[in-house]
């Protein structure tokens, strides 16, 4: 019996054009470019120009990945945009997409859930697309996370870039089997139990203010290396899939020790590792998306391959999620 699946028709990336490199950052609080790569990976990061907004940084990932699609937003019904950092408190910045596009038809909303905001987007896009709510979504994540940043900490300003990274998802009939295209399946896990662990002091309600990022950054990397275990072995469990039968695996890119101590405890061999944390830095909700279209465009993902992809953000929340690309 077939199935509708969400396949991917279209993916495009946007990175400001300031790049801050690390030895920049040396300058401005007590750090080094060999203390940032060693303990993060990270060399360097787009940081947005002044007055540059998440939804600009968005709708050139859009625009972008509807190009690669064939499609223009007449074919949309559904723009989701995965942010943390949103142009205003309201209207969603996916309104605001959608204006900017030029789209006045379909519906548009925002995603939170902070460097899992990709993998949730991902989940809900799918989700409408097989109830038949939407034949065709635009998901996109996008970040200005330099504005959540203190400058004099340095154990948060150095993690952190902006940017932004789309993709068309439609709905294609498919045999129903785990040889289909498309997503094939996806699992959500959340904990507010760890909010102090990583958390912005801010917002609307509780101080009528934005904050900047706090983080206790041991704890963060014990639990998200963890906790992406559970979500990974359901993955498998549902599609019959192991760590073995995976071509590649497409992380959040938060920093390289965390990336490979989950790759290590999963059993996925390095080759298969999408890293691109050392130019980018952590983008948060973008990071997902935006490894996808380097590794995409370098030719290493092709049509066919199982990719594996997982994040875990602030909050805690955590997600997974299997594409045949």
């Amino acid at each position: 019996m077939s199935v509708i699946r969400s396949v991917v028709e279209g993916l495009g990336s946007y990175l400001p054009e300031r790049v801050l490199k690390n030895a920049e950052l040396a300058q401005k609080v007590d750090t080094s470019d060999d203390w940032i790569v060693q303990r993060t990976g990270i060399r360097e990061r787009h940081i947005a120009a002044e007055g540059e907004l998440t939804s600009d940084l968005a709708v050139h990932a859009a625009e972008r990945a509807l190009a690669d699609a064939g499609r223009t937003v007449a074919d949309i019904d559904l723009i989701v945009v995965a942010t943390t950092t949103p142009d205003d408190t309201f209207p969603s910045t996916a309104v605001t997409v959608q204006r900017k596009l030029g789209m006045t038809h379909g519906a548009a909303f925002d995603i939170q859930a902070v460097c899992s905001g990709f993998i949730y987007g991902l989940s809900t896009a799918d989700a409408m697309i097989r109830a038949g709510v939407a034949r065709r979504v635009l998901l996109i994540g996008a970040e200005t996370f330099s504005r959540l940043l203190d400058w004099n900490d340095r154990s948060t300003c150095v993690l952190f870039g902006d940017g932004a990274a789309a993709v068309v998802l439609a709905g294609e009939a498919q045999p129903g089997t785990r040889e289909d295209r498309g997503v094939l399946t996806t699992h959500l896990r959340s904990d507010g139990r760890h909010r102090e662990k990583l958390y912005v002091d801010g917002g609307p309600s509780s101080s009528e203010r934005v904050g900047k990022v706090h983080m206790e950054g041991r704890e963060v990397f014990r639990h998200a290396v963890g906790m992406i275990t559970d979500v990974v072995e359901d993955a498998y469990r549902v599609t019959g899939y192991s760590s073995d039968d995976i071509d590649w695996f497409v992380p959040h890119q938060a920093n390289v020790r965390i990336i490979d101590g989950s790759a290590q405890k999963l059993g996925i061999a390095e080759a298969k590792v999408v890293k691109t944390v050392d130019r980018h830095g952590n983008t948060s909700a973008a990071s997902i998306p935006l490894a996808l279209d380097v590794a995409v465009k370098d030719g290493r993902i092709a049509r066919g391959d199982l990719i594996l992809l997982d994040a875990m953000g602030g909050g805690f929340t955590w997600g997974s999620a299997l594409v045949r690309w």
